[in-house]
């Protein structure tokens, strides 16, 4: 935490001379009742006092100074705040391999609804686009603010052969690229936020390769987060034998680090959870520097209300 007016907090100095004063005042008050009665008397005859409560008032006092001097001094944090805008591409592997049960019921019916939880955690105004890809890519939906839409698209997804990642990369960063230039030039600002979300268990074997994805993700300067999932001990049967479908954590990986994005690994749905929730979070926020003062005036007005409070309560007075 940093602070605008520093050089006002000098004047929790002045809080802590009344704590000495408050401090001093006690123990002279104890040696003078001391002063007047034997000590064995005096625990007969006096009436039992009211122990810390006498203290309370006091301390929330000291407490609403201390934080209304800090707020007087403008203080500045690290904030979390939601995005305006942004534009979010969830690209699905729908190729056979999401078939296997090693994630209960399977692969590719985790991966569907985890992805419907995530979008509903991104804010309304966000655009979202989904696209599906095996052996060919296909946009199953545009990025746009229909939540219904998004949905549909989500249920209408079915599994076909192969897996053409460097094609999913390429195209799903050119349905991003019209929706983030026109929103700019519309609005007369610069390019919204961009994000693939590509989720994946395995190499790819169709189409482009990687790196031709990749290379238009970079020139696009749009980042691709990966999540590799699955388990290393996935197979589904295949014309009679059993075929292995282990993930490629490597290429997914090798994808997050060339365009800028981030790579997750899940081999459950409650991992797959977690993933989407962080991304969620770091897409749907960002972090900037703002003044704060108003925590600290709250906190302050709150201490004084307590001291009050006691204080009428215990002593049927104000402090």
């Amino acid at each position: 935490m940093t602070f605008l007016e520093p050089d006002r907090l000098w004047l929790l100095v002045a809080v802590a001379l009344l704590i000495v004063l408050y401090v001093a005042a006690q123990r002279r008050r104890r040696r003078y009742a001391v002063r007047f009665a034997a000590l064995p008397l005096l625990e007969r005859v006096a009436p039992r006092g009211p122990g810390w409560r006498r203290h309370a008032p006091a301390v929330a006092f000291l407490l609403m100074a201390m934080a209304l001097v800090t707020g007087f001094a403008r203080p500045e944090a690290e904030v979390r705040v939601p995005r305006e805008e942004a534009t979010i591409v969830v690209a699905l592997d729908v190729s056979t391999s999401m078939r296997a049960q090693d994630v209960s019921p399977n692969r590719f019916e985790v991966a569907r609804e985890a992805a419907r939880a995530f979008v509903d955690l991104l804010p309304q105004q966000f655009n979202i686009g989904i696209v599906a890809f095996a052996q060919t890519v296909k946009v199953a939906v545009p990025p746009t603010t229909d939540r219904v839409l998004i949905d549909q698209a989500l249920d209408d997804l079915t599994l076909a052969g192969g897996t053409a990642i460097g094609d999913a990369i390429t195209s799903s960063v050119k349905s991003i690229r019209p929706v983030t230039e026109g929103d700019a030039s519309r609005r007369g600002k610069k390019l919204p936020p961009a994000r693939v979300v590509l989720l994946s268990d395995g190499g790819n074997s169709a189409g482009s390769p990687i790196e031709a994805g990749i290379a238009t993700a970079v020139g696009a300067a749009i980042p691709v987060s990966t999540i590799a999932y699955g388990t290393p001990e996935g197979v589904v049967p295949l014309q009679g034998r059993i075929l292995r479908v282990p993930v490629d954590e490597e290429a997914l990986a090798q994808i997050a680090t060339e365009t800028g994005g981030v790579a997750y690994k899940a081999a459950s749905k409650d991992e797959l959870k977690e993933v989407y929730a962080d991304l969620g979070s770091s897409i749907g926020y960002r972090t900037e520097r703002r003044e704060v003062t108003s925590w600290f005036i709250g906190f302050g007005l709150l201490a004084a209300l307590l001291a009050a409070a006691g204080s009428l309560a215990w002593f049927s007075r104000l402090p």
